[in-house]
């Protein structure tokens, strides 16, 4: 994976002055376009707009103190007005374009390469289980994505759901693992701006078909599912497995995400204040 990683940089790179093809991306990194922006903010910090972004302006500062205009190299950069353009770079620099070559300020982004780093961490436990096709079924919303604190938007949709519809899930429920879990699926494909939008689900895995209108139904084919259970302090704890399971295993591992639903459940220590036993199911497949 480290390879492809760094084949996506370099794409990045050969195109930062061009109208970027990122729907090509996934293509070269083999999953997902929304498992992939996980995967890059996870083990960059930056998500890809950002990155490509700083990238960008990175190479607009050079060629500013190289003395080209201000002008040129707004449109180089793929910026529709140079007011547009100002307003970024100030932000970004702190100083006006118009004001680089006269002070020589020089700030600078340079690209990322990934390498592989060895590092005495915490021991990560997972299984892999082979599951036969089922239905996710239960209450969906279209939700902004966010890859980091508490989705509001998923808030609203769990404080949504009637009895009507717990009861209908408890009684279609009948495929391990027996709990409430959130899904996510759907993502929109919009590398460059970061702000499409995805379906969560709340519901239950069922291998009946026969669905009321009060619940969404998505087939998920027979495939393996990577679990990675954990426990410990809710949500820190489940967010920095998802994370983990990224940065650290995916790329290190014999497996690759395929494209359907990632899902996970809570269940939360009674005795315990913010404190859960959480499990995080990743489909994938073997390299």
């Amino acid at each position: 994976m480290l390879n492809k990683l760094n084949q996506v940089l370099d794409y990045i790179e050969e195109h930062l002055t061009d109208d970027l093809a990122l729907e090509k991306v996934s293509e070269l990194i083999g999953m997902s376009d929304h498992h992939f922006r996980k995967v890059f903010f996870y083990l960059t910090g930056f998500t890809l707009s950002e990155y490509i972004k700083n990238r960008k302006l990175s190479e607009a500062n050079k060629d500013l103190l190289n003395g080209e205009k201000v002008t040129d190299v707004a449109f180089k950069y793929g910026y529709q007005s140079i007011d547009g353009f100002t307003r970024a770079f100030k932000k970004w620099s702190g100083f006006l374009p118009s004001e680089i070559l006269k002070t020589k300020v020089s700030k600078s982004f340079p690209r990322l390469s990934f390498v592989i780093t060895v590092k005495g961490g915490t021991p990560m436990e997972f299984r892999i289980v082979d599951k036969p096709a089922f239905n996710l079924v239960g209450v969906t919303k279209r939700v902004p994505m966010q890859f980091e604190g508490i989705n509001y938007e998923i808030v609203k949709l769990a404080e949504s759901i009637t009895d009507e519809q717990k009861e209908e899930m408890h009684a279609l429920q009948n495929i391990a693992p027996y709990e409430i879990i959130n899904a996510s699926y759907d993502a929109d494909a919009n590398f460059l701006k970061e702000e499409g939008y995805l379906t969560h689900m709340i519901g239950v895995l069922t291998t009946k078909d026969k669905v009321s209108e009060r619940l969404e139904k998505v087939p998920v084919p027979a495939c393996t599912w990577a679990v990675f259970p954990n426990e410990g302090p809710f949500p820190a704890t489940l967010q920095q497995t998802m994370a983990s399971v990224y940065s650290e295993w995916l790329p290190s591992s014999n497996y690759e995400i395929i494209n359907a639903p990632i899902f996970s459940f809570t269940k939360m220590d009674k005795d315990k204040k913010d404190y859960a036993y959480s499990e995080v199911w990743i489909p994938v497949r073997k390299k």
